[in-house]
Formats: structure tokens, C-alpha cells, sequence
């Protein structure tokens, strides 16, 4: 057995008590303990080590040697650390303190990271990892585990989730501002198909969600669509006059509101889906992810802007 292995808290705590006290028997009160529990403490530490921890002072006492106050330096070290461990713990068992990764697809970008930042204010010990992708990837990071919760639309089935709803998602077409259907106020059906559309990747929700909706419309007729990587790229595009886009409407607050984009408006428009925040339903969120959880339920309509959204919706 090594000297390290022999080494006790309660030993060391003796020895710090009768050094601060000067004496064993005022050291046994302060420890709850009797005065020889106290000296044989102190003996087997010292017998341990094999030097004298302690000497008596000139005026009486106890005081520590050389090799004691090493010791006391290094315990005094340790036990700081363990009282930062526990508090540490105490936080993580009331939902104050951990790591939680957040995946969010990529239309939820522009809404994450103020949610993010607002958890980091109110929750400064929990570390809240972001991490964006389209919905194909969010959802498999759900299954493999790499991500702790999610916010996206549409739940998916497998892997199996608990969901809740925490607002409205809705989807708009946007156009060039002089774009003639804007100027006309409303289109039907037939312009619309006539368009080229800007869309987003396969394994997007939103580029779901365009091709079930002209589908929908032309009820199997052909349109013509170009692909883009990014809602910043299909902004772009839109912007350049490129086309027109079902976006979801939390994309484009800020070019809105600037005049660069406009809304084309037509039925049935806006299409009103709902955001979700979940997690795997096998999986029982720890007091991190509960109090991440809560918080996203709880704030939902202002995390997701709906007032200003409904007042562009209304414009």
C-alpha cells in the first residue's frame, strides 16, 4: 500500500484542527471527537509519513512543522476542490449546471442562437452546444445520440420522439418587390406555376414541404425549379430576380422589413405548420435538459418572434 493510500480526510482534518487550536482537547470539541480519537489520529498520520507533523510551540501548544504545513497547504488544496466538486453537482442535480447539445435545423438558424444566448444569461453554468443541419442530419444525430434535444417542425417517426409545440412555423412565398404578382396584390394558381422556383436541397424540410405544396397546386403539372444549398442563397436568388420561394417566414424578417424581399400573397397562403422542441422518447432528459427543455416551452412564442411575424403576415 502507498503512503497516498494510508492518508485519511479525517486524520487530515485532526491535524488542521490542532494546529489551528493549538490544542488537542479544543480541537476534539471543534470535531465532535475526544481527545485521545484526536491524538490517534495524529499518531498514525505521523507514524505514516515518518516525521513529526506537529511540535509544541514556545508558548504552549501546537504548532506545525515544516512537513506539516505542506501537508495542510495540500489539504487545504483538496478540500477547496472537493467543496467546488459538490456545489458543481448540487447544480447539475437542480438542473443549474451541465451540457446540453441543441441541434436545430437550418430554417431555425436565425432564431437559435438568441435562445441560445438567453439560456447562457439566465443559466451561466450550463453549457448549450449548438449545432445546425437540414432535417435529414438533425434527425439522425437525434437517433445516434449526438444531439440531447431538437428543434425542427414536423416530428419525426422514427426515431420515436416526445415533441412539444412551441409555436407557429408559418411558410410564405416571397418575390422581388417589383415583381409583377406583387404589384397585382394577389396571384392564383396558374402564375404561380408558370414561376421558376428557388428551392432548398433534398432532405430539407422546407424543400419538402415546396414540392408537396405545388404538387398540391398544379395537382401533377410541371414547374421548373433551381436548387440552392442555403436560405441564404435562395434569398439571394430571389433578390437577383431569379425566381420566386416558399420560405418559412422567420428566414426573412430582416429583408421584409428592409423592402429587399417582398411577400406574394395567394391561397392558401401562408401555410401554418408548428415548431417543435423533443427528444428521443427512450431517452429521459437529465436536470440539464429539463431545465433547457422547460425554458423553450415556456418562451417559445417570444424565442420565435410571433408578434413581428404576424404584423409582416398582416402587412
Amino acid at each position: 500500500m502507498t503512503l497516498i493510500n494510508t492518508i485519511t480526510f479525517k486524520q487530515l482534518r485532526a491535524l488542521a484542527a490542532v494546529v489551528k487550536t493549538g490544542s488537542i482537547s479544543a480541537s476534539a470539541d471543534v470535531l465532535g471527537l475526544t481527545p485521545p480519537a484526536v491524538h490517534t489520529q495524529l499518531k498514525v498520520l505521523e507514524e505514516n509519513f515518518g516525521c513529526a507533523l506537529v511540535n509544541r510551540a514556545r508558548a504552549g501548544g501546537f504548532e506545525a512543522t515544516a512537513a506539516g504545513r505542506a501537508l495542510l497547504e495540500a489539504y487545504e488544496a483538496s478540500l477547496s476542490a472537493l467543496t467546488r466538486a459538490v456545489g458543481s453537482i448540487d447544480a447539475m442535480k437542480k438542473g443549474r449546471a451541465g451540457r446540453v447539445v441543441l441541434g436545430v435545423v437550418s430554417t431555425g438558424k436565425y432564431f437559435a442562437p438568441s435562445i441560445v444566448a438567453q439560456l447562457k444569461r439566465d443559466y451561466p453554468d450550463i453549457e448549450v452546444v449548438l449545432q445546425v443541419g437540414n432535417r435529414d442530419r438533425t434527425i439522425s444525430d437525434l437517433g445516434s445520440g449526438k444531439i440531447d434535444l431538437a428543434i425542427m417542425g414536423r416530428p419525426p417517426r422514427q426515431p420515436e420522439v416526445t415533441a412539444f409545440n412551441i409555436g407557429d412555423h408559418p411558410h410564405i412565398l416571397i418575390a422581388h418587390p417589383e415583381h409583377p404578382l406583387v404589384a397585382a396584390g394577389k396571384a392564383d394558381k396558374s402564375d404561380i406555376l408558370k414561376e421558376n422556383f428557388i428551392m432548398r436541397e433534398p432532405g430539407s424540410g422546407t424543400r419538402i414541404l415546396s414540392m408537396r405544396f405545388l404538387d398540391q397546386l398544379g395537382e401533377g403539372q410541371t414547374f421548373t425549379f433551381t436548387e440552392m444549398e442555403s436560405n441564404e442563397s435562395i434569398k439571394q436568388a430571389v433578390i437577383a430576380g431569379l425566381g420566386i420561394a416558399l420560405i418559412s417566414a422567420h428566414t426573412v424578417i430582416e429583408e421584409l422589413k428592409s423592402g429587399r424581399l417582398a411577400i406574394l400573397r395567394a391561397a392558401p397562403l401562408p401555410i401554418v405548420r408548428h415548431w417543435f422542441v423533443l427528444h428521443r422518447a427512450d431517452l429521459t432528459p437529465d436536470p440539464a435538459m429539463t431545465t433547457v427543455l422547460d425554458y423553450i416551452r415556456s418562451n417559445g412564442e417570444a424565442l420565435l418572434a410571433e408578434d413581428e411575424i404576424s404584423a409582416l403576415l398582416r402587412g
